[in-house]
């Protein structure tokens, strides 16, 4: 479980996190969503020690976390919204390397790599893979080290229909293994399928965070996209799209 407890971040004179609260329960697929420019990568990336908070506290299990601490980071395995691997290395020897980084030696998911089609490319040169092969290479990393946390940006972006619905099924069954999965997408419908809470973010403040039943109750809508848009509207948000 992760928590978050009054997390404030500036970038000079801009207040990009003002004194966030929240939590991402273990078992569950919390949906990070908000307009651009709300804050929602800046929290991402405290969360995984690549940005330092002004101040604020993040636990992990309980435990505070500080990003010069790299041993937590063992328990997260983080999908990048846009791959960028070096070219012409091998996909065999891109995932060697990173278990050499991680110094962590695992079965590789075989399971996962046959769902994704992964077998027949792994002697390929990543420059010679499709956009959709690399995002497949980006989302079998994230999985391949079984972590405690998944945070998953965009993870279905690129993605042809059966790869995007397999790799859906492969977030419940890790959800139903007691993973804590945080997620973010521009897609309501995707994220309606696989999401149990939502944290809604606007210029850095926190405007709900609850289950999707608490959210359907508090606008009066059925469907998350819809329910998504009573908020933006409520928050004067009137540029509307289903980018969110």
């Amino acid at each position: 479980m992760i928590t978050i407890q009054s997390l404030t971040k500036n970038f000079g004179e801009q207040r990009v996190l003002n004194r966030v609260n929240a939590s991402f329960d273990t078992g569950k697929v919390t949906a990070i969503i908000g307009p651009n420019g709300s804050g929602k990568s800046t929290l991402i990336k405290s969360i995984l020690g690549l940005v330092t908070p002004d101040s604020g506290l993040i636990t992990l299990d309980g435990k505070a976390i500080a990003p010069q601490d790299a041993e937590y980071r063992r328990r997260i395995g983080y999908m990048p919204q846009t791959a960028r691997f070096p070219e012409n290395m091998k996909v065999h020897e891109l995932l060697s390397l990173m278990a050499d980084l991680r110094d962590m030696v695992t079965d590789r998911d075989e399971e996962l790599m046959r769902s994704l089609q992964l077998e027949r490319e792994i002697s390929k040169a990543l420059k010679h893979l499709s956009g959709g092969t690399k995002q497949k290479v980006n989302a079998y990393l994230a999985f391949l080290f079984r972590p405690d946390v998944l945070i998953l940006d965009e993870p279905t972006a690129g993605l042809d229909p059966v790869s995007s619905t397999l790799l859906k099924d492969k977030i419940l069954k890790e959800k139903n293994n007691g993973r804590t999965v945080i997620i973010t997408s521009h897609v309501m419908s995707e994220l309606e399928e696989i999401t149990d809470r939502v944290l809604f973010l606007n210029e850095g403040c926190v405007n709900f965070e609850g289950t999707i039943e608490d959210l359907r109750q508090k606008t009066g809508e059925e469907r998350l996209e819809r329910s998504i848009a009573h908020l933006m509207k409520g928050l004067g948000l009137w540029t509307l799209s289903k980018k969110y």
